[in-house]
């Protein structure tokens, strides 16, 4: 005898389906991965290095000459600092050096005086007569007495966009830096690098001393001490603390 069922108990099985089957899509909703610590935040929100990096790069290294309005000609500590102008030019650019003078100035009849002179200086530097460019820029005002500008184009490491305060100094919960924490580190260490390529890349080992290594040989294969003997200074004072 079949049992009949009621409207109630007809609707009860697909509402327990349907139930089950939003429970499952609840369930791996809930197992989707979520964004991570370290997807959410860069590398760069922690570390001010990332945040403002050194950019190797070729800018201008200019070096502004005053003149006088009475001034004829270059005195001797103005012309050994354009020729180590010129020798910097030399070593670290192209060799080419742009001489910008102003024209319309006060000081015009001057800086034609000495433009002679700032070639001459440069040329004992190491500069080609060929390699010196001569080029000139207005000045609008009349009684001004503007500088000579020698330029030219070497590779430096730069830091951009110090300065910038977008969130000023607010607490971060995440223990992020602000944003303009490290620039001025960065920037100064740029600024101190004598040589920016050793940013890249070291520079390659010298070669070895030979006398020297002869020397440990020969002490090696006579079974003697071959490491420094310090019997004065900072050396003296560690080994002695180390047999303490």
């Amino acid at each position: 005898m079949q049992r009949p069922f009621s409207p109630v108990m007809k609707c009860r099985t697909p509402l327990k389906n349907a139930l089950i089957l939003a429970g499952a899509v609840l369930l791996l909703a809930a197992c989707k991965s979520q964004p991570s610590y370290v997807d959410e935040y860069s590398l760069a929100d922690f570390d001010y290095r990332k945040r403002h990096p050194i950019v190797i790069s070729e800018v201008p290294d200019n070096f502004d000459i005053p003149v006088a309005g009475d001034m004829r000609n270059l005195n001797g500590s103005m012309k050994t600092a354009i020729s180590a102008f010129g020798q910097e030019a030399k070593t670290d650019g192209n060799g080419f050096v742009e001489v910008l003078v102003p024209s319309g100035s006060a000081n015009e009849a001057a800086v034609r005086a000495i433009s002679p002179h700032i070639r001459t200086a440069l040329r004992s530097g190491g500069v080609g007569h060929d390699r010196i460019i001569m080029r000139t820029y207005p000045v609008s005002d009349l009684s001004a007495s503007a500088p000579v500008r020698l330029s030219f184009m070497r590779v430096k490491g730069v830091v951009r966009d110090c300065g910038n305060w977008p969130d000023a100094m607010r607490g971060d919960e995440r223990n992020r830096d602000y944003y303009n924490f490290g620039c001025a580190t960065q920037a100064n260490l740029a600024a101190m690098v004598a040589n920016p390529t050793d940013l890249l890349r070291p520079r390659p080992m010298g070669p070895g001393d030979p006398a020297r290594t002869n020397e440990i040989l020969a002490r090696s294969r006579a079974g003697e001490i071959t490491a420094g003997q310090y019997e004065t200074g900072v050396g003296a004072d560690v080994s002695s603390v180390a047999q303490n």
